[in-house]
């Protein structure tokens, strides 16, 4: 089914969004990551569309969305959950599934705990909701979270969005790396490029301890409603490896289950994959 690419203000925001499918069929939101947009899920819209409707935003600062001021907009994971609440009740969409990826997976479990009667299902690659997700990769981001004017550490954060450590992000631990390809770097680096967005990026490091404090509350949350749960993830991903996925055996009953050999963009090397998986998934448990 075609893919439409859309604008719309929210909260004086424009904000971009793809959609396709049929609007009659089950809703699937698609939630990027750092530091891409929904340009992530240009093939898993397509590969699902026949079957579902799927709408994918950008966050303000990210992909085709507007990047307002920091003085006049706050970059937290509390404010992009507003946004993407907001966006949902303009497109009157009460009942979905959410795809939770990366910063997508702060942002969606906010808004699962905040109305649970509206999510379908969760389907998660390589977001987390548990300290044993938070491995190697977030020492500097700890020793950032401690001391804002850590230099050293604030460096090392800026090294993770300059053109090698997108790169990096898209190819480590991939098994074949010539099935990556440059564009997502390439296309990432439009929106990091704009002036100011580099301070968004970090500002929304710091901000990223905010969601670790609301791990009990979302643990609290999958214990007690005990949503149908995907989990398709990469095992081998330095941001998140798979004991973050692992994690939420604990305490998800209705979880199905599925490790690839891949690192943060599993989509990229593994999308054939992951699509039939979640269609299979949503057939039987969405009706």
């Amino acid at each position: 089914m075609k893919t439409t690419f859309n604008t719309i203000d929210i909260n004086g925001v424009e904000i971009f969004y793809r959609e396709a499918g049929d609007k009659n069929k089950p809703t699937l939101v698609l939630l990027h990551g750092y530091p891409t947009s929904s340009h992530m899920y240009r093939n898993l819209i397509r590969d699902l569309s026949d079957k579902y409707h799927l709408i994918a935003p950008d966050y303000p600062g990210y992909g085709r969305s507007e990047q307002p001021a920091m003085s006049s907009f706050e970059y937290t994971f509390d404010n992009f959950a507003k946004i993407v609440t907001e966006l949902l009740a303009k497109l009157d969409i009460q009942k979905y599934s959410l795809y939770l990826m990366d910063y997508g997976a702060p942002i969606g479990f906010r808004i699962a705990t905040a109305s649970p009667e509206k999510i379908d299902t969760l389907i998660v690659q390589n977001g987390c909701a548990y300290e044993e997700g938070l491995e190697a990769f977030w020492d500097p981001i700890k020793a950032y979270w401690k001391d804002r004017n850590d230099k050293e550490a604030e460096n090392t954060l800026r090294g993770f969005h300059d053109l090698n450590g997108l790169k990096w992000q898209y190819t480590h631990n991939v098994p074949d790396p010539s099935v990556i390809s440059p564009d997502n770097w390439e296309i990432d680096l439009r929106h990091l490029e704009r002036p100011e967005n580099g301070a968004i990026q970090l500002a929304l490091f710091y901000d990223y301890q905010n969601n670790v404090t609301l791990y009990p509350q979302w643990q609290q949350y999958f214990r007690d409603h005990q949503p149908e749960m995907l989990i398709v993830y990469g095992k081998d991903d330095y941001i998140f490896p798979g004991s973050g996925a692992e994690a939420f055996k604990k305490d998800v009953k209705n979880l199905e289950f599925h490790l690839f050999e891949a690192g943060h963009f599993t989509l990229e090397s593994h999308g054939d994959e992951i699509a039939a998986i979640i269609s299979d998934f949503l057939e039987r448990k969405v009706k």
